[in-house]
């Protein structure tokens, strides 16, 4: 047997635990094939005594989009299984996405969202426990407003003014342009510009340095998009790129979310004017977002679309 010097012993050993923390510390990513998560955020109490139960998800695919029609694969019960839950589902994150209202009896019921994708079935439990109790701040936090830090006026913020032109059809043929046109505005908070940073000599671009923040930031300021929230998004064109409503972080991405991202220009009297056009016929619902950083407003727009 051969004698080896401790130093030799120890400098594997340190290898051996290193190769083992290094493997614990593993995170994979998926750009398909894995499930969506149905999420519930949390409650709040309306002025009429009505209970407001806020729901989004989690796509842990960053490139795969799915679409479960309302049935026994996308439900929520009791009620449903239609209770305004998207059919359509983005990658990764996508927050605070719909409520659905109970009565002020409510008491100690649930409402269970159960969603079935790629083969797993998945469900969220909403239920109205003090330690899901959501209040302006709480929501702009999770929206990374202020990157996630608290500031005494997000606990004031309202959620943006939001309303879709009255003029707008909702009838086209396969093909044929469909003008989208929607009003928003916003009481000012969060308030503050955000720039993102300039390069620095001798340092890595900004773009590409790690992290400093644990949750993504968000910045302040109005904006607003349209996304496909039920029907097959890859037969939906959109005559501009309309800007992210999921949180991907990935540079240049087009997203609130991602470095380096500056938003556009709020349009003259806050209307935000885009066409669209369908590859195939069939019921689809269009949802207009207008968010300020921190809460978000929703409108849904049903088209028909004929041959």
């Amino acid at each position: 047997m051969t004698n080896r010097p401790r130093w030799m012993l120890a400098a594997v050993a340190l290898l051996v635990a290193t190769t083992i923390g290094l493997s614990a510390q593993t995170r994979f990513t998926y750009s398909r094939g894995q499930s969506v998560s149905p999420a519930y955020e949390g409650w709040w109490q309306n002025e009429d005594g009505t209970y407001s139960l806020f729901f989004g998800y989690m796509n842990s695919n960053w490139e795969q989009e799915l679409d479960v029609p309302i049935g026994p694969d996308n439900n929520i019960e009791p009620g449903g299984p239609d209770r305004g839950q998207p059919t359509h589902f983005y990658p990764r994150r996508n927050l605070f996405l719909f409520t659905v209202e109970v009565p002020p009896d409510f008491g100690d019921n649930e409402i269970v969202w159960t969603l079935t994708t790629n083969g797993r079935t998945e469900r969220a439990y909403a239920t109205l426990r003090t330690d899901y109790l959501l209040d302006a701040q709480t929501i702009g936090t999770e929206m990374g407003a202020n990157f996630g830090a608290v500031i005494h006026e997000i606990r004031d913020n309202q959620f943006p003014d939001l309303s879709l032109g009255v003029d707008q059809r909702r009838r086209v043929r396969v093909g044929e342009p469909l003008n989208l046109t929607a009003f928003a505005s916003d009481d000012g908070i969060p308030s503050g510009n955000y720039t993102p940073p300039e390069p620095e000599p001798g340092k890595p671009h900004p773009a590409y340095r790690v992290p400093q923040q644990i949750v993504p930031g968000n910045p302040p300021g109005l904006r607003l998009s349209w996304i496909v929230y039920r029907g097959d998004a890859s037969k939906v064109n959109f005559s501009e790129a309309q800007l992210k409503t999921w949180q991907d972080t990935r540079v240049y991405s087009n997203s609130p979310w991602s470095f380096p991202y500056a938003l556009p220009p709020v349009p003259p009297d806050g209307r935000w004017e885009v066409d669209v056009t369908f590859d195939e016929p069939g019921t689809y619902t269009l949802r207009a977002m207008a968010g300020d950083g921190a809460l978000t407003s929703t409108e849904n727009l049903v088209v028909t679309v004929d041959p």
